[in-house]
């Protein structure tokens, strides 16, 4: 069975990321490959950059952070595995049946 393609305009990433952050090499590349558009904020060359990311993910200064909404839900990962990152795209990206 085939899964239902996604709309990307129906999902939102944001990627807080660092430059020299082997994971957040790793979790670029699962979200291209992914083929979503996604938003990467460099924690250390944006000013309050840091604290926003802060703000969203409990307090943790661990990158990446991952924010995903969409119609299917919100999620935020702190340094997930490829398997994490991809299976939240999927979940949050999915449409709602209506009811």
């Amino acid at each position: 069975m085939r899964e239902p393609s996604i709309d990307p305009c129906d999902i939102r990433i944001v990627a807080y990321i660092t430059t020299w952050c082997p994971d957040c090499t790793r979790s670029r590349r699962v979200l291209q490959r992914a083929g979503y558009p996604f938003v990467e904020i460099d924690i250390e060359k944006i000013n309050g950059s840091e604290s926003a990311m802060r703000g969203v993910n409990g307090g943790s200064g661990k990158v990446p952070t991952i924010v995903i909404d969409g119609r299917g839900g919100h999620e935020v990962l702190v340094e997930p595995t490829d398997r994490e990152l991809a299976d939240a795209v999927k979940r949050c990206g999915a449409k709602i049946a209506s009811s």
